[in-house]
């Protein structure tokens, strides 16, 4: 064991997205090693996955604020209804900013949006999932936000500090750690799996956040996907095989490593 801590914090995003994601989003938490898991709530497995963690209910749970619908074959809309932070069909932007895969789409950031519809969505998204989740104790966004614009951040870090849904990973020296590298999504399952017990092994003492993207592969994930991303499936069956791999767990222990949630460092115990 290192004489400094390995604290390890390992989130897992989009629960509510899917039917096939609420279910590995169950199991890396009962079978692995994930603390604290982003709820969607304006997606359509939404009231399942609110079933799921109440059944769950030491779970750490975030409010994954979603104002983008990338999916081809499937999108969802604002709990709030169309406004200037939909596109024409009522549905989120793809993304927010430019992406090459998309070239002639308009994106959010392009949408003429208005700081009051986007107050109104991320509230209405707080709420739902706090009337749902009351033990809810952070906030984090899908596909990132417009982290630079002020004006959007604002709106966001006012919403934050009103429903107290601020935890400061970063200001309590949390770096990321990305244990399947840069080109994640091309490694098959097998190879994340012995890529996250290399990287376990060779972990050095500090705090280190993890984030990805359980999701079984099934018969719904395979028909998941978007240009640039087609193998949705596959790759986020990896992230739960790694995160539940029975040795990713002996090294874990071995090393003394902590698994701690978001909702360990608001409440003081990191």
């Amino acid at each position: 064991m290192s004489a400094e801590p390995i604290v390890l914090l390992v989130r897992a995003d989009d629960i509510g997205f899917s039917h096939a994601a609420n279910e590995a989003c169950i199991r890396v938490f009962t079978n692995g090693i994930c603390r604290s898991v982003e709820l969607m709530a304006p997606t359509p497995w939404f009231p399942e996955a609110v079933k799921l963690l109440k059944a769950h209910p030491g779970f750490d749970v975030g409010v994954h604020f979603t104002l983008t619908s990338e999916w081809e074959n499937f999108r969802w809309r604002p709990l709030t209804g169309p406004s200037t932070i939909s596109d024409a069909d009522g549905f989120f932007y793809r993304t927010f900013r430019k992406n090459d895969n998309y070239p002639d789409e308009t994106t959010f950031e392009q949408g003429d949006w208005r700081s009051a519809d986007v107050e109104k969505e991320l509230r209405a998204q707080i709420e739902l999932v706090l009337k749902h989740i009351p033990w809810a104790s952070h906030a984090t966004f899908h596909m990132g936000g417009l982290r630079d614009n002020p004006d959007f951040q604002g709106v966001v870090d006012g919403l934050i500090a009103e429903y107290g849904l601020g935890v400061d990973v970063t200001g309590a020296g949390f770096e990321r750690f990305q244990p399947f590298g840069e080109n994640n999504q091309k490694l098959s399952p097998a190879e994340k799996t012995e890529a996250l017990r290399q990287n376990l092994e060779a972990l050095q003492p500090g705090r280190w956040l993890h984030v990805d993207h359980p999701c079984l592969d099934t018969h719904e994930s395979r028909a998941i996907g978007h240009v640039g991303y087609e193998n949705v499936a596959v790759d986020r069956q990896g992230v739960v095989d790694a995160w539940t791999d029975d040795r990713v767990q002996e090294i874990i222990a071995q090393r003394g490593i902590r698994l701690v949630s978001y909702g360990d460092v608001k409440n003081g115990v990191v």
